[in-house]
């Protein structure tokens, strides 16, 4: 663990510590927003195994279709975006408005944990990792997004074992190691992921 530390104060001297900052300002004022907050619900239903980067820039070119195109519409514009799975993503899409504003309440309780799991149990798509990200996206910062370059790093190090599988139990598991890194490096879960995510992958995205 001292390793990763050590590469995590590496980065926070460079510039690369001001663009994370900026990111994290970005997501607080995505929070106070609720067409944002919807928008960032819809991103990260397009990310679910497919490219965070590929999706955010869908999410810039047709975040206005999320909140009233129809399905064919939306599926068109998906497929002629590159979406792998436009066909799911927009039926999806269409489903999560029907949950829009009991989020949205649910949302000013700051519960992070309730709210995740809510996410879990009623918005098709949505697992753990999406549900964090999403939280973390609207500027919530005690939930950890583990997903393959997360996984792929914590086990470089030694700090966890290469999962067959990732349930939420596993999920729950990965993410106190990463609590404890986050702890030991004096910063947050959703700050500490942006870092994490710039030193497997060389990018600051969100």
């Amino acid at each position: 663990m001292n390793l990763l530390i050590k590469k995590i104060k590496q980065v926070q001297s460079t510039h690369i510590e001001k663009q994370i900052e900026v990111r994290l300002i970005e997501f607080r004022k995505i929070g106070r927003n609720k067409n944002k907050i919807f928008s960032e619900l819809c991103f990260c239903l397009l990310t679910a195994n497919f490219q965070a980067e590929k999706s955010w820039n869908i999410q810039k070119e047709i975040e206005d279709m999320f909140f009233d195109a129809n399905l064919e519409d939306l599926r068109i514009e998906l497929k002629a975006r590159g979406h792998r799975f436009w066909p799911q993503r927009a039926e999806r899409i269409i489903l999560a408005r029907e949950s829009r504003d009991e989020l949205i309440e649910l949302i000013k309780t700051k519960n992070e944990s309730n709210i995740r799991n809510w996410l879990v149990k009623n918005i098709k798509g949505v697992g753990m990792k999406e549900s964090s990200h999403f939280l973390r996206n609207i500027g919530f910062r005690g939930v950890a997004i583990i997903d393959f370059h997360i996984v792929d790093l914590l086990v470089a190090e030694g700090l966890i074992e290469k999962p067959k599988t990732i349930t939420p139990k596993i999920y729950l598991e990965i993410e106190d190691v990463l609590k404890n890194l986050a702890k030991k490096s004096n910063m947050n879960l959703g700050e500490l992921d942006l870092y994490l995510w710039y030193i497997e992958t060389g990018k600051v995205l969100k």
